[in-house]
């Protein structure tokens, strides 16, 4: 190319919109612009009208002035002018107010542009103002994408010393303090023992709301026994927590000792630039629409978490959490409309949500556990309450259950006491269809509303299953039948027909026998955790399973994972729905080597179940 090309290539190669232009489209651009070289004072078309052109300001400036003189812009270097025509009221006068260097573009060339390229459209065709909003929105949402706490723990963030009261002390005493030090909240002590947390929430709703005393003691309105993390736990993981259980402070604990206190705020600030500001977006939200248009960022969120090189486990965590946000914001948003619940009842989820291991958008999986105390004509507040969320979590991309397993079905919208019967049943009478349900209800977790419901009937569950060896055999056998895809045919066991045909179908031949493997030991041990990883660590070292098979499996799932999460995020970066089939061809032979052992490891674990209960 031309030297004096290969200048403006270069000049006009770097302005937005054309650096979005591809390289072939912009060498054909170049041979159509023209120079002008214009004094400072001249108009920029003095014979009468500008011509319909682009104009981009490569050195000197430009002033547009009203035809009474009043500036009303101005342009400087890397600047573009496009001038379209105008009614002869608004006609505007083009000046030069430095020595110009110009080059143009008639401007009919971006007209093919705008069709092809939406960058260029977006720009010619949307005011300074639209465009400066879109940009605006456009930062904001890389804000949200962006994650710094996966690789910090507590330590490095929390406030220290701890500010405290002693338990004997008033109401009126923890207000005064929290005023005085500009705190939201205190901890509670007896002596060095940690008793409660006191906010000033519960100032507000336990106190003034209820016109307690402000002599009482501070205990009457304290919150007993408060959730604590260690300054070694991870500040993604707390985060995530805090969001999960609508937590705003916690007790941080060194050596089995109060140390401080962290916040959301604490964390917030450190993660400027991270998927829980998406959360916070979700809170904020007074319409669905609004909730629609914050769950569309779920996908890019996962590209960039995968980018940044996020375990499967954490991206899990952030997706789910993100998922239990927007459904809490549903609920209070049916809440408003329907009005308060006519008894107490506990949404839950079910599926990977409640293990905490989603990606985005998977279907729903849904309940509605409700007091005992609910009358027959109670069920059609809970029915419109089910219709409302099912009907928003479907709308923001979370599709209808197939298999509708959901509260919309009366089925799953039921009393305690019926849903306790249901879990007795299958443990003690596990046919078919009760195999089935154990493996989508054992895994239950409660996201909005009363958590003791669930609380009381995984417990006595657990009671039973660790003493039922034929349901445990049966839902092993049953469990068995997802088999990890080593074969004969290029090493693996292939996808033998359809749209995934020759794929690798990573979640039901891989993931899925893990996650069944892992409920087994949980019900076999008593384990209350639902999440997979968390099931195996827990499991470690019992009977059901050593500490090296633990280790083995949880390799396996954050491998497999880590592949999944990784082909997801190159389809939706190509615009394509995820999916969990990977062609092997996809592979490099290293990664091919790591994926068979990572199914031997299953198959092998699988051979232990199935020889335990023969």
């Amino acid at each position: 190319m031309d030297p004096e090309l290969k200048e403006i290539y270069d000049f006009i190669g770097a302005i937005p919109p054309f650096d979005q232009l591809p390289s072939e489209e912009l060498e054909r651009l170049i041979p159509k612009v023209t120079i002008r070289y214009l004094r400072t004072g001249a108009d920029l078309c003095p014979e009468g009208g500008l011509e319909e052109k682009i104009y981009l300001v490569r050195k000197g400036a430009l002033s547009l002035l009203s035809v009474n003189g009043q500036l009303i812009e101005k342009f400087g270097e890397s600047d573009i002018y496009a001038f379209c025509e105008q009614n002869e009221a608004d006609r505007l006068v083009t000046q030069v107010t430095e020595d110009s260097l110009l080059y143009t573009l008639p401007l009919t060339t971006t007209e093919r542009l705008k069709e092809h390229y939406p960058a260029v459209n977006s720009f010619f065709d949307k005011s300074a103002s639209q465009r400066l909003n879109q940009i605006v929105k456009e930062k904001s949402k890389e804000a949200i994408i962006n994650s710094t706490l996966m690789d910090s723990t507590i330590a490095e963030l929390f406030n220290e010393p701890a500010t405290t009261i002693e338990s004997d002390q008033s109401i009126s005493d923890a207000a005064k303090k929290m005023t005085a030090l500009n705190h939201s909240a205190l901890l509670v002590m007896e002596g060095s023992k940690l008793v409660g947390i006191v906010t000033d929430k519960d100032l507000r709703k336990r106190c003034l709301a209820t016109g307690l005393s402000p002599d009482r003691p501070v205990t009457s309105i304290m919150t007993a026994e408060p959730k604590c993390v260690t300054i070694n736990h991870n500040a993604f993981d707390t985060l995530m927590l805090m969001h999960q259980k609508g937590f705003h402070h916690l007790p941080v604990i060194r050596n089995g000792a109060v140390a401080g206190m962290i916040t959301v705020t604490d964390l917030m600030h450190q993660e400027s630039e991270n998927s829980s500001h998406l959360t916070g977006l979700v809170h904020k939200a007074k319409t669905v629409e609004e909730l629609i248009e914050a769950s569309k960022l779920l996908p890019q969120i996962q590209v960039k978490l995968t980018r940044l090189g996020a375990s499967a486990e954490h991206l899990g965590k952030s997706v789910s959490a993100i998922t239990t946000a927007i459904t809490c914001r549903l609920i209070e948003l049916a809440e408003e409309k329907l009005g308060p619940a006519p008894v107490p009842y506990l949404w839950v989820a079910a599926g990977s949500h409640a293990r905490q291991e989603q990606s985005s958008h998977s279907d729903q999986d849904n309940g509605l556990i409700i007091s005992d105390k609910m009358k027959p004509e109670d069920d059609a507040w809970f029915k419109a309450l089910a219709i409302f969320v099912t009907d928003g979590l479907n709308s923001c991309g979370y599709v209808y259950c197939p298999g509708e397993v959901m509260a919309t079905n009366p089925k799953w919208r039921q009393p305690v006491s019926v849903w306790r019967s249901y879990f007795d049943s299958w443990v003690e009478t596990p046919e078919p269809m009760a195999l089935m349900y154990s493996s989508i209800f054992f895994d239950l977790f409660a996201v909005y509303g009363e958590s003791a419901f669930l609380t009381e009937i995984r417990i006595s569950t657990l009671n039973k299953t660790r003493k039922s060896t034929l349901f445990l055999a049966l839902l092993s056998r049953n469990a068995l039948k997802l088999a990890p895809p080593l074969g004969f045919f290029r090493d693996f066991v292939l996808e033998s027909s359809g749209d995934h045909k020759d794929t690798l179908d990573l979640k039901h031949n891989g993931i899925a026998p893990i996650v069944d493997l892992a409920r087994i030991y949980a019900l076999s041990e008593g384990i209350y955790s639902v999440n997979t990883i968390n099931r195996l660590r827990a499991a470690a070292g019992t009977p059901s399973l050593s500490k090296e098979a633990s280790e083995e499996l949880i390799d396996a799932l954050e491998f497999l994972g880590t592949l999944r999460i990784e082909h997801q995020a190159k389809q939706i970066k190509n615009n394509q729905q995820p999916d969990n089939y990977l062609s092997p061809n996809a592979l490099s032979k290293l990664e091919r080597e790591h994926l068979k052992d990572a199914f031997k490891v299953i198959r092998s674990m699988q051979k232990v179940i199935q020889s335990r209960y023969n």
